[in-house]
């Protein structure tokens, strides 16, 4: 039976439920030994306690609870309870004595019912420990799992019907962890922001199809630890993987009920948990080693290892979404509410938000970070939709308490810090509005860049900017153009292949009718819908990736690429592939064998390779745009197409042509023995124009002569011997191209 406080809290609309949604959870619970144990730290923690007796300390936050059980589970699932007596500032902790690592374990939490004012405990339902660390199981969402009765005749009243039967069979379960890592030997490669090439990588897409990696690898973090998955790292030259996220997180009822998973991860559940799917060698604490021995083999290759990160939200969704963790614990001390408690605020598009202003929140999301950064070696983090952390009560405020404590933390201001840097929400666009110690993904160079490769530019202004650090937007209270993390693609959106294949999303897979995903692609298909076997067709294709590729490192800013666009990946049309655990989202690596694809790995490569050898193409402060001696060489300078200057109505004028010329003797700042930084001067002509184009090489002081060192024009690269031109020639650009030339004289 419930107790009286408990019959009291059902609401009327409850009355009349069928006898099997009632009283699911309450059993009788063996007697366990409970000694006191300690508030800190909070989550499960193996230790030796008391006279030396080995056990785990449990300490959970709920707030507004009336009372915590502790839930134990055996091999066979037998569930075992104990109550946390203890409550020491919101904190209901005990030491369970005999309890050793591999122990999984939920909570039960007790409180009032009462959607109206936003409490929504329900001791019916197991609930995840927000500080486990490891998981073992998987979230189905049966109709058990949620706090409401999900099928209510009365779907608007749904979210007040309290739901009893019990979750445990149907949820996985929290692991004690015993940490015995070494890291002794560990060395991070700690890579200056400006030297920093990103890579953005799904741990299962990556090496599922891998040849080179052993078939029961393939899938996890042993996989992307595995040599011939870092070889070709290696090769490419990425100083930086950006691993899609890796938190433990559950996929939604709606792809369930279509046979689909959530494949990208944006639904975390367990903020210290490495995602137990992605395991090879288990999932009671074994995926937290596997997990560590993947960094360290990253960072024996030299590779940094970021985090894309979801503290926004989670997988728990709104008022009609399940009961896995924080709802449970304390709905009105996690989430943030709107003025009717029973909604939620919702600025990410997922159902809810987390309440980061409230200590407790901010303190589990920084917990959470720093356990990442010390305890699993990684080096950064890309916070998805960051600008929702950064809401104070409403607006987002660049003076929130989760930005301030970030820049005044001793770890966590050390890590790369990279801003998603909008939300869904009222205000929520903050693009070049973050302060100093964060970086941000750039949209605007995006689509700067793909919006002048398809001739959709009306002129070059905004381009200008993008191509030398967006100086516009990052120029101010000390960041440096590396606070622009500058990308054409992302996971999010068309392939690079598919950007120049297709001008429409073609998301029928997903099963919405093609509803879902972006219809702005600002994409080109160079004249055919999807694959062709026109061979005109093909090439054009091929030279709008180089050219793509080529723009992208060839910017000032820190680049990103995403897996695969090296290859020639295709996601065949679908530019929204969340829910594709499939052929269509992972690497397809048989395209190496493909000569034209091989092709394009081979000049990426270079490019990469000609961007670590040249500090003037990885500038660590803004141009200036002044001429620094007597000659007038500065240290950028703009051209057009007959040879002279930009001036501001060349700015404003149509242009499908632009000369960027980048001196290599006006480089700020010193090495690391202090001597001055000197470095080759280049001149880049882009094309965009569909008939080439006679360009004029700026002669003194720009150069003497130029030497071509990347032609976008020529499938292959690098084979042929430089050639030369004299400064004052005019040479001709071949049509939707880019030349580099290099200043020999």
């Amino acid at each position: 039976m419930s107790s009286a406080a408990e019959q009291e809290a059902v609401p009327a609309a409850e009355k009349g439920r069928p006898a099997a949604l009632v009283n699911g959870a309450q059993r009788k619970a063996p007697a366990v030994p409970v000694w006191p144990g300690a508030p800190m730290p909070l989550g499960a923690r193996f230790r030796v306690g008391p006279d030396g007796v080995a056990g785990t300390n449990f300490a959970l936050w709920a707030g507004g609870a009336e009372a915590v059980e502790l839930c134990l589970f055996d091999e066979g699932g037998k569930e075992t309870r104990a109550r946390l007596t203890e409550l020491t500032h919101e904190i209901w902790h005990g030491f369970v004595p005999g309890v050793m690592p591999g122990q999984r374990y939920g909570y039960r939490v007790r409180g009032r019912w009462d959607p109206w004012t936003g409490g929504r405990w329900n001791p019916a339902k197991l609930l995840l420990d927000p500080y486990a660390r490891a998981v073992d199981g998987d979230f189905s969402l049966p109709p058990e799992v949620y706090g409401h009765v999900r099928d209510w005749p009365q779907q608007h009243v749904a979210d007040t019907v309290r739901d009893d039967r019990d979750s445990a069979p149907f949820v996985p379960k929290g692991v004690v962890v015993h940490d015995d890592d070494d890291w002794a030997d560990d060395r991070r490669p700690k890579t200056p922001w400006a030297d920093s090439v990103i890579y953005e990588v799904h741990v299962r897409g990556f090496t599922a199809l891998h040849p080179g990696i052993p078939e029961e690898l393939r899938g996890t973090y042993a996989g992307l630890a595995h040599p011939a998955a870092i070889e070709h790292l290696v090769r490419l030259g990425v100083t930086a993987v950006e691993l899609l996220p890796v938190h433990q997180f559950a996929h939604e009822d709606h792809l369930l009920r279509k046979g689909l998973k959530n494949y990208w991860g944006y639904n975390s559940i367990g903020y210290f948990a490495p995602h137990a799917s992605y395991a090879a060698s288990g999932t009671t604490g074994q995926q937290v080693g596997e997990f560590k021995r993947m960094v360290h083999a990253l960072h024996e290759a030299g590779i940094e290892v970021i985090l894309d990160v979801v503290y926004n939200h989670t997988a728990e969704a709104g008022e009609l979404g399940p009961t896995l963790s924080l709802k449970g614990i304390d709905n009105r001390g996690y989430y943030r509410l709107q003025s009717d408690s029973r909604r939620y605020a919702d600025y990410t598009g997922c159902g809810n938000t987390l309440h980061v202003v409230q200590p407790h929140v901010l303190r589990l999301i920084t917990d959470s970070l720093r356990y990442w950064v010390t305890e699993m070696g990684v080096d950064g983090f890309r916070f998805d939709l960051a600008a929702a952390l950064a809401r104070s009560m409403h607006d987002v405020d660049m003076l929130s308490p989760f930005l301030a404590v970030i820049a005044q933390d001793p770890v966590l201001r050390r890590v790369k810090l990279i801003a998603e840097p909008w939300d869904v929400g009222s205000g929520g666009y903050q693009v070049g509005a973050f302060p100093p110690l964060w970086t941000e993904w750039n949209d605007r160079y995006r689509n700067a860049v793909r919006d002048f490769w398809r001739g959709a530019l009306p002129d070059v202004r905004d381009l200008g900017y993008r191509l030398s650090g967006s100086s516009d937007l990052y120029a101010w209270g000390g960041r440096r153009p590396y606070a622009s993390v500058n990308f054409i693609t992302a996971h999010d959106g068309f392939t690079l292949r598919d950007l120049v294949s297709y001008e429409h999303k073609h998301n029928e897979a997903n099963g919405e009718g093609n509803r879902d995903g972006t219809d702005d692609n600002r994409s080109w298909n160079c004249g055919a819908e999807g694959e062709s076997d026109d061979e005109r067709v093909r090439a054009l294709r091929r030279r709008q990736l180089r050219n793509l590729l080529t723009t992208l490192l060839l910017s000032t800013g820190v680049p990103m690429l995403v897996a695969g666009d090296e290859l020639g990946r295709t996601q065949r049309g679908n530019n929204n592939a969340y829910c594709q655990d499939n052929e269509i989202s992972w690497v397809d690596w048989g395209l190496l064998q493909d000569p034209g694809w091989k092709a394009l790995f081979d000049l990426t490569a270079r490019l990469i390779d000609l961007r670590h050898r040249h500090p003037v193409l990885r500038r660590r402060a803004f141009f200036s745009g002044r001429s620094h001696s007597a000659d007038g060489l500065r240290d950028l300078a703009w051209f057009t197409a007959r040879g002279t200057e930009m001036t501001e109505r060349d700015w404003y004028a149509p242009a499908a042509t632009l000369g960027m010329y980048l001196s290599g003797r006006d480089i700020p700042g010193r090495d690391e023995r202090g001597a001055p930084i000197v470095d080759d001067s280049f001149l880049a002509v882009l094309h965009a124009g569909d008939r080439p184009v006679s360009f004029v090489l700026p002669g003194p002081p720009w150069a003497e002569r130029y030497e071509v060192v990347v032609d976008t024009a020529r499938e292959e690269q690098g084979e042929a011997p430089a050639v030369e031109h004299r400064a004052g020639a005019a040479i001709t650009v071949p049509a939707r191209a880019v030349l580099l030339l290099r200043v020999v004289g």
